[in-house]
């Protein structure tokens, strides 16, 4: 066994412990590997060798690291939401993470050449793309940290960092051709991305079924992962292409093939569970601080290029203060100053190519380290949720009588954002004093509804006695995007209802409910208690948190304070047992103490 190999996977374990103990969170790991490796290389203690095995492995590593990036990339953002307008977003992640790369690009450029006219750095090229570099793990640990990753700024953040990981990747591989002096074979790297589309294409029905026949000894999903990294890697080499790019294909491809969140938790700790600390780690081992220290122009080089880097990404917050509050638009361009993961296959590149001294490219690592460390810990410090981004689910139920109003006063104020909505003005003068929020319209028109804002919100319910209104408000509501549509309809046609199933309007009536509950208080009346209970009750919660994706149900924190009844997967109800394994989307039908509820539903419901 290579000593060194033992040495850096003890400092792979010892480094999350000793994070966890001193509670260093605002330091990305990867960071603290880096500065682990320096410690240990030959800057000071000089304790690990790259011998040909710790280099394996730490090659392996950068590749996991590509593959693993092109998998954080979320291509529903780039999808057009079939939405009316009336209920479009006027925040378009997509077009502001657009203007702002460019201005990125722009800013990158022009710092490059000015680093070559004051003769600390000639390669202009090599500079811009190390200027326009985002770490994209890094900024989608600290969003989901903040569970802002799926509102508008959180997308917007994440889209801007997706182009500053692949559009500098794709700027190396044309850098790398050039000096490689391989530009007349450029265009050969088409040949590449012909190759990743009909893996795509080739396992996108197989791929479900080897979910079905996959066993815990043949893991054909995780075999299908390395095939598609080593046949992308394989043709990215032959063509001329840099290997990331390749790993980074079969990432996008792997994603594309829609993945479900037990693979990927293992492709990830795979990955950061072992290959990628040995990367991060070795580079921080083969970093020489002394050469650094004793080269004058080197040191010179350090403060400049923090600068710098800081630099290229300021035109970011003019982009965002047009769409977000200056606060937040300071922190998301705190954010995406953070540069690492590029960064060092870049330079490896350069060093390749001979673009590059081993002490210029010390002092572009130890740069980006500094900003590495300054970008989240400013981020965290100065982020806040705005009232939009608390929210949780937007009620608004439609008429005021018995069923509608008691239903509007229970509702838990810290689940559902609920307004009550009528056109009488008798009903709204005898309710108002009851319900916390009850809005007065003129009429129930298509415009005045649509003026009042019934239609922007998560879930309607058409609760008024007349069934012929509450279907019309209810068609209006899906024609507006509503996302949940309830509409009471105490005597129903079967062919109507037949009708409303299909449009996805779901429906209650009051006999309905009436006679369900005598039935439950002859059959079970345990479960009435239950769902009478003030103290305790059964509830319903939708699994966001990709956190708990993966877990056994019996492995959860909080499961002594709940009792799973049911899971409701992919259209069919599942019985739960202890070693059920957890997915996102899951519906977990419970029973809890009203108060455990409210932290369950909040943990697990929460989305990042």
């Amino acid at each position: 066994m290579d000593l060194s190999i033992f040495i850096v996977s003890l400092a792979a374990l010892v480094i999350p412990i000793v994070m966890a103990r001193f509670r260093i969170n605002a330091i990305p790991t990867a960071v603290a590997e880096i500065v682990t490796g320096i410690i240990l290389g030959k800057s000071l203690l000089d304790t690990i060798k790259i011998t040909s095995s710790v280099s394996l492995l730490s090659n392996l590593g950068v590749i996991l690291l590509m593959f693993l990036s092109g998998m954080e990339i979320n291509f529903d953002l780039f999808k057009k939401k079939d939405l009316p307008e009336s209920k479009q977003s006027k925040i378009n992640p997509a077009r502001i993470a657009v203007i702002a790369f460019t201005a990125i690009t722009i800013t990158a450029f022009a710092l490059a050449y000015i680093l070559k006219l004051i003769g600390l750095f000639n390669d202009v090229m090599l500079a811009m793309i190390i200027f326009m570099t985002v770490a994209l793990g890094v900024v989608i640990a600290t969003l989901k940290e903040k569970e802002i990753l799926s509102r508008p700024i959180g997308q917007t953040i994440l889209l801007t960092a997706v182009l500053g990981e692949v559009i500098p990747l794709l700027l190396l591989t044309i850098y790398a051709s050039i000096n490689g002096g391989n530009a007349g074979r450029l265009w050969l790297i088409v040949l590449l991305f012909l190759v990743a589309i009909i893996l795509l294409r080739r396992f996108k029905q197989p791929y479900q079924w080897f979910n079905k026949i996959s066993k815990a000894t043949t893991q054909l999903d995780i075999r299908l992962a390395f095939f598609l990294i080593f046949t992308l890697v394989t043709v990215a080499e032959r063509v001329g292409a840099e290997n990331i790019l390749g790993a980074f294909l079969a990432g996008m491809v792997m994603k594309l093939l829609e993945p479900s969140e037990a693979t990927m938790d293992k492709l990830t700790s795979i990955g950061y569970g072992f290959f990628i600390p040995i990367f991060f780690i070795t580079t921080g081992v083969k970093l020489d601080l002394k050469s650094l220290l004793a080269n004058s122009n080197a040191l010179m080089l350090i403060p400049v290029l923090v600068l710098f880097l800081l630099l290229a990404k300021l035109p970011i917050f003019l982009v965002y203060t047009r769409n977000f509050n200056k606060r937040n638009s300071l922190a998301g361009t705190f954010l995406i100053m953070t540069t690492i993961t590029i960064v060092l296959p870049t330079l490896e590149v350069a060093r390749k190519l001979n673009a590059i001294t081993e002490t210029q490219s010390d002092a572009f690592i130890l740069a980006a380290v500094v900003v590495c460390i300054l970008g989240p810990i400013l981020f965290n410090s100065l982020f806040r949720l705005t009232k939009e981004d608390k929210i949780k689910q937007r009620v608004v139920m439609m008429g005021t009588n018995v069923m509608t109003v008691p239903v509007a006063q229970e509702l838990h104020d810290n689940w559902y954002d609920v307004l009550l909505v009528t056109h009488k003005k008798e009903n709204y003068d005898t309710y108002k004093s009851k319900v916390a929020n009850l809005k007065l319209i003129n009429s129930l028109e298509e415009a005045c509804l649509e003026k009042a804002g019934v239609f922007d919100c998560d879930i309607l319910v058409a609760g008024f006695i007349e069934d012929d209104l509450n279907r019309k408000i209810a068609r209006l509501a899906k024609e507006h995007g509503v996302q949940r549509v309830i509409a009471s309809q105490e005597r129903p046609k079967p062919e109507t209802i037949k009708k409303l199933i299909n449009e996805k309007i779901e429906i209650y009536n009051i006999f309905n409910v009436q006679t369900s509950v005598l039935r439950a208080l002859i059959e079970s009346p345990s479960i009435l208690r239950i769902l009478t209970d003030t103290k305790n009750g059964l509830f319903e919660v939708t699994v966001r948190n990709h956190k708990y994706a993966g877990q056994k149900l019996m492995n959860l924190d909080f499961i002594e304070q709940m009792t799973v009844s049911r899971i409701w997967r992919n259209g069919k109800w599942l019985v739960p047992h202890g070693n059920t394994i957890i997915e996102v989307g899951d519906h977990l039908i419970f029973t809890a103490k009203g108060e455990d509820a409210e932290r369950i539903r909040e943990e697990l419901g929460r989305r990042n």
